[in-house]
């Protein structure tokens, strides 16, 4: 099933063991290398700490939070040497820019859906600049349209790269 990154903003991490509250969804741990979800950081409920959930750790998903085995399952940051680098990396998809390979600006990244089971995300949305908005609506990008991630962009393929010729000039 799909999920926008938006329900899961500031979502309760609920131990099955107690049936608590024992953190809260910071952000997602992105891996922009094969755009993956790895983990969540999360607020631990009590101390306050910044800790990782990874994604091995979660059970299930519901509307009313992500669930967990216990608090046991919540990682420092130290502890997590195979993935120190990606954590460091601190990669943010909501925000960057997109653009086509041959270099024309599309727009902004405002929202993605993943798959919950493979955690991989499945689709961007993006929404275009206001001058270009006016034409149409935003952008749907499937990752299989993904030719590139740098830190500061998402490269895409060319709009129209995979549309027939018969299909683009069809008013002749």
């Amino acid at each position: 099933m799909l999920i926008l990154s938006g329900q899961f903003a500031n979502k309760k991490v609920i131990s099955l063991r107690t049936g608590q509250e024992v953190a809260y969804l910071v952000g997602p741990i992105i891996n922009p290398s094969n755009l993956k979800i790895e983990g969540f950081r999360v607020t631990d409920s009590k101390s306050k700490e910044s800790l990782i959930l990874l994604t091995q750790d979660i059970r299930q998903y519901d509307l009313s939070g992500i669930f967990i085995n216990d608090h046991s399952d919540l990682s420092e940051e130290v502890d997590l040497v195979r993935i120190k680098d990606l954590l460091n990396m601190n990669f943010i998809l909501i925000g960057k820019n997109v653009e086509t390979a041959s270099a024309s600006k599309i727009g902004k990244v405002v929202d993605y859906a993943f798959d919950n089971t493979s955690m991989f995300i499945a689709k961007l949305f993006v929404s275009k600049p206001l001058f270009k908005s006016l034409n149409g609506a935003s952008l749907t990008v499937h990752r299989d349209q993904i030719v590139n991630i740098t830190p500061n962009k998402v490269v895409i393929e060319d709009l129209l790269s995979k549309v027939p010729a018969a299909a683009v000039n069809v008013a002749s």
